[in-house]
């Protein structure tokens, strides 16, 4: 047997010590270094082989490298094929993180359930096969070429892909997964690391795209330290409120496309509904017409979306005023209200104002700004606004009513949404061509001008 050796793992970042230390120099977080075993000498497995699935690389003149359009892998999920750019790309390596029964699996079951002819392997290590074959009966789809392994040694799970030779590879979950070639447990930072490696190697030198679960830490990290997030390709992000039947799924790094895009799913009993119209499900329908209750018109990605925006304003009654929101940045919301206190003369400094985007989700368009402060005021003078209108304009600090980008795009979807009105900034409103709408423009370049028009 030979000598033990060790090392200092920092939980937060991973970064590696020989020896404990208080505070990480990489991160600055203190008491997060923790001991793992790394291998003994002697004693030392080396991972798996792969020569058997190409020769090795030769370097090569830079200008006599051949260019092809890279053909990606069609998942049959409308939602995932945007927010990945267009479908999975061959030889990437994909991670997915969200809270604890978000839909993460379910999002990952379906896709290997939706792709046809092509062998899917997927494997679990947190649950059993027949937990997994349950719930392919309650999603209610079939695949001959679906195949489901629950094992955690990635040896045994490369001995499986060498006999397969599957076309994608699903991993459910990093954390669960040891390798021989580290002698720590499953879950610490080096496993982790190790594990993520290996699978980054098969899926280069296969060309087999490979999806990795992972989860997410207390501090709201995904998978653990940040290094994991730098080896992998695309990072998916799954989003959501328990309380709502709205997941969000948002690519926060994407090697083959944008990350501003989003995907939106309906969570029912027979697993993910894709959303092809977010802007009918995030408007509520009423039958009163009521107060502090606006229309916005953002843009995420590539893709039009209605946002209903509710306020509320009330005098403080304890004396000290609240500021809550819900789905909107806080500061960006102290600083409208200082806007209109300012420039417009509102005294909203002793009032409490509460603001929520309705379906649980998360906005940071600028352009949500004009439909926020239109909100408050309808609240506070408790004045309603006309339901068939939507707006979509930044406002400034010296309460200018701004341009934002895309606005025919924004113009299109009210009026497809049937909307009669849209108010917008004058300053950008060249180039646009009113007559071909249907729908009325409005263009205003002030806050105060705003208010006469809404308010007169």
């Amino acid at each position: 047997m030979g000598k033990v050796k060790s090392a200092y793992f920092c939980q937060n970042c991973g970064a590696q010590s020989p020896k404990w230390i208080g505070k990480c120099p990489s991160c600055g977080e203190w008491n997060t270094y923790i001991e793992e075993v790394i291998r003994r000498d002697g004693d030392y497995k080396q991972a798996h082989d792969l020569s058997y699935l190409k020769p090795i690389d030769k370097p090569q003149l830079i200008n006599e490298i051949e260019w092809t359009d890279t053909i990606r892998i069609n998942t049959s999920d409308d939602e995932l094929n945007r927010v990945l750019g267009g479908g999975l790309v061959p030889g990437s390596l994909v991670l997915i993180g969200g809270e604890p029964g978000i839909g993460k699996s379910t999002l990952m079951l379906q896709l290997a359930l939706n792709i046809k002819n092509s062998r899917v392997f997927y494997v679990t290590g947190e649950e059993s096969s027949q937990q997994i074959s349950l719930r392919a009966k309650r999603i209610g789809k079939e695949n001959p070429d679906c195949y489901i392994l629950n094992e955690t040694s990635t040896q045994h799970i490369f001995k499986h892909i060498e006999r397969l030779r599957p076309k994608l590879v699903i991993i459910d979950s990093i954390q669960a997964l040891h390798t021989d070639s580290i002698d720590s447990s499953a879950g610490s930072i080096s496993q982790i690391k190790e594990c993520a490696g290996e699978f980054h190697r098969y899926a280069k030198m296969s060309g087999t795209p490979v999806l990795l679960i992972g989860h997410i830490t207390k501090e709201g990290g995904l998978a653990g330290p940040k290094i994991l997030e730098h080896m992998v390709d695309t990072v998916l992000q799954f989003e959501g409120d328990r309380n709502y039947v709205f997941r969000i799924l948002r690519a926060t790094k994407n090697r083959f496309g944008s990350t501003s895009e989003i995907g939106i799913y309906e969570m029912q009993q027979t697993g993910l509904k894709e959303v092809s119209n977010p802007s009918e499900i995030l408007i509520s329908q009423r039958d009163n017409n009521l107060s502090g209750i606006t229309i916005a018109a953002t843009i995420e990605g590539i893709r039009p979306i209605l946002i209903e925006t509710q306020a509320l304003v009330s005098t403080a009654a304890y004396g000290t005023p609240q500021r809550s929101s819900t789905g909107f940045d806080a500061r960006r919301l102290n600083m409208l209200l200082a806007v209109l206190e300012k420039r417009s003369g509102f005294r909203l400094g002793v009032k409490d104002v509460f603001l929520n985007i309705a379906g649980g989700i998360k906005v940071d368009d600028p352009a949500i700004d004009l439909a926020v402060v239109c909100a408050v005021l309808s609240s506070n003078e408790d004045i309603p606004l006309d339901p068939n209108i939507c707006f979509a304009a930044e406002i400034g600090l010296s309460g200018e009513v701004r341009a934002v980008n895309r606005i025919e795009q924004r113009i299109m979807e009210a009026e497809k949404q049937g909307f009669k009105s849209i108010l917008l900034s004058k300053f950008g409103m060249k180039g646009v061509n009113r007559n071909k709408y249907k729908i009325e423009i409005i263009d205003k370049g002030s806050i105060d001008d705003v208010i006469s028009y809404l308010f007169r």
